[in-house]
């Protein structure tokens, strides 16, 4: 259990905890969450002891091991799996006791360390480590490569996988979505839904937080209060509970009022003095209640575009990519399509199959391989790229930045016009000119979308734009891309922004771009799917090599497709009944072998009679092969099952 009692702690000047108390339970997953700056990753370094608390204190349980994604960008030339595996900290405390009882030969010590090696789990751990790569999106070919040979997204990635691969009672991941695309955070989704340890999560991804959290700590002008239920249920109970709180200062303001009258009244007269002294007493010994004080929501909008040419976009057999030493290298091809005004499309497709080249080749930022891209009289785009936060000029101010856009790029404007302009993205006074390199994420954020609302475009083309935005400025990102008169196309891993503005959605697979006829929850159970898939592929394959699993086909272009569909695989489930029963039979007889073999080992390990353990050892013979057996007809039944599907 962690109790945190009476903290207040202080970085700087600024008092991020006051008297701050909260109590969580070992295997909950709670939802840390407050507006940006109001301390939850200084609660995460006060948890991990990389900072220390002024006042009060913090029990965190010694045995437990902790977790965390660390925010350094790696350098080494380790290969991706090798990099990730130093994740498993028993495992790499076992391996070095190994070598150095080696070293000494030392053989109980040797003895201690292999019993350590299997209790950490050696013998799968390089397989555990390449399921949570490529579970991350990570291709085969990248599974060796050297960490310095990934871009810092992917890098970060890695910074994730190794810390999934702690084996923690206690895990702390600090916006762990901000570099996933959609088909991973899904897979994230579902790994820490089975995550067994305690589970503290900083996010402003709201459907994220739902589906995993059950609990939510709001850290509010240095207090923590404790809510049980995911966002969703804390946004109700914490509306409830303001309008109580409201209406409590309320009635004592009437209370302090009366009594504050009846003292200015009588307070001269000796008749009435005791009476007056003792409603001066009662009025002090009152806990005063504080009204309720909620930051300032904020919000935006997009100016009226000058023009809305229709169609907006025409794509003639286009194939978009990069070029390199080797060759071009077309990611894809075939694109005959056209954008409409007034369209809001979403663009899905796992990772790596083209989303981000093709929204560069509309932007200009890449040239067309082949094909031809028509684009409207008057076209004009607001490209909000995921990069786009490194291309400020860190060592300037906001108003530098919009003064230099209204000169080079317009429309033009006056200093104080911008000066206000920015107002509305709350940057306000000395703020304009702090340089951007000391603002926040969310302030780099705010201020790309306002240089992106000043330039007044008729087509917004958005990769990514919620990466550092908090939950307040998401929603205030939707409402404003609802209300624009332009068209969006957006690509995004946040479900909650593509549901409020998307109203149609394109799916980049195999090298093609296709209408998607479904809706996102449709894609997330063809996106589980493929997962199921690669998972039983990699089954079959040897485990010395990890199996390249081609992307699948899309699902089916129609809601009569989707209907026969479901119709096939009603009468398919029908007949694989029997397989699967014997499946799950054998997986409950599989948990049951393994159990009692545990116990046996656990028993030897302990120190067992000589007389038992000649016994304890064709048990354990036994138990082996009937494992195997078992597996070998477990994997036969799958594969029965596979051919009905087929």
């Amino acid at each position: 259990m962690i109790t945190l009692r009476d903290i207040t702690l202080r970085r700087g000047v600024k008092v991020v905890l006051d008297g701050a108390s909260a109590t969580l339970q070992p295997g909950e997953k709670i939802g840390l969450v407050g507006r940006n700056g109001a301390g939850k990753s200084s609660l995460f370094a006060l948890l991990t002891g990389r900072l220390s608390n002024d006042r009060g204190d913090v029990e965190v349980p010694r045995h437990w091991r902790r977790s965390e994604v660390a925010q350094n960008m790696p350098e080494t030339e380790d290969g991706a799996t090798d990099f990730v595996l130093e994740g498993d900290t028993s495992l790499m405390a076992a391996r070095a006791a190994l070598a150095a009882a080696e070293a000494a030969n030392d053989g109980h010590a040797m003895a201690d360390a292999h019993a350590a090696l299997a209790d950490a789990g050696a013998f799968d751990a390089r397989a555990r480590a390449q399921s949570l790569l490529m579970g991350l999106g990570f291709r085969t070919e990248q599974l060796d490569a050297p960490v310095n040979s990934f871009s810092g997204g992917w890098r970060m990635r890695l910074q994730l996988a190794r810390a999934l691969m702690c084996p923690a009672e206690l895990m702390l991941l600090d916006e762990p979505t901000n570099h996933l695309d959609l088909d991973a955070l899904v897979w994230l989704e579902a790994w820490l839904q089975r995550y067994e340890g305690t589970l503290i999560i900083i996010s402003h991804d709201r459907e994220f937080l739902d589906a995993i959290t059950k609990v939510t700590l709001h850290l509010d002008e240095g207090k923590l209060v404790r809510y049980g239920g995911n966002y969703t249920s804390f946004e109700s109970q914490r509306a409830e509970r303001m309008v109580l709180q409201q209406a409590a200062f309320e009635r004592q303001q009437e209370k302090v009022a009366h009594l504050q009258k009846f003292i200015d009244r009588f307070k001269a007269k000796a008749s009435k003095a005791k009476q007056a002294q003792s409603r001066v007493k009662a009025l002090e010994r009152m806990e005063k209640l504080a009204p309720v004080l909620t930051a300032a929501d904020f919000n935006f909008e997009f100016r009226e575009p000058l023009s809305l040419p229709n169609p907006m976009l025409m794509f003639d057999e286009l194939s978009a990519g990069y070029r390199t030493e080797e060759g071009d290298k077309i990611i894809v091809r075939g694109v005959d399509r056209s954008v409409l005004a007034g369209q809001r499309i979403g663009i899905l497709g796992a990772n790596g199959q083209g989303k981000s080249t093709l929204v560069k080749t509309i932007a200009r930022t890449q040239a067309p391989m082949s094909g031809k891209l028509t684009e409207g009289k008057g076209l004009s785009i607001g490209y909000f790229a995921q990069q786009e936060l490194d291309v400020l000029r860190l060592d300037e101010g906001p108003l530098e930045h919009m003064v230099r856009l209204a000169r080079d790029v317009g429309p033009p404007g006056r200093e104080q016009e911008l000066r206000d302009f920015l107002g509305q993205f709350r940057f306000t006074g000395d703020m304009v000119n702090q340089q951007v390199g000391s603002l926040s994420g969310g302030e780099k954020a705010r201020l790309v979308l306002a240089m992106l609302v000043w330039q007044r475009p008729n087509l917004l083309l958005l990769d990514e734009p919620t990466n550092h935005l908090d939950l307040n400025t998401r929603e205030a990102l939707s409402m404003a891309l609802n209300e624009f008169e332009g068209t969006v196309m957006l690509v995004s891993h946040d479900r909650a922004l593509l549901r409020e503005v998307c109203d149609e959605f394109w799916l980049v697979a195999d090298g093609v771009v296709k209408p998607f006829d479904g809706d996102l929850d449709d894609y997330q159970r063809w996106l589980l799917d493929q997962s199921k898939e690669a998972s039983r592929a990699a089954k079959k394959a040897p485990s010395a090599a990890p199996v390249a699993v081609a992307a699948p086909a899309p699902p089916p272009a129609s809601r009569e497709d989707r209907k026969a569909s479901g119709q096939a695989r009603a009468k398919l489930a029908e007949l694989t009944r029997p397989l699967r029963k014997e499946m799950e039979a054998i997986d409950k007889r599989l948990q049951a072998l393994a159990a009692e073999r545990a116990e046996i080992e656990a028993q030897l390990a302990e120190g067992a009679a000589a007389s038992a353990i000649a016994e304890m050892g064709r048990r354990l013979k036994a138990i082996g092969d009937q494992l195997e057996a078992d597996e070998m007809r477990w994997l036969e039944l799958g594969e029965q099952i596979e051919a009905m599907s087929a």
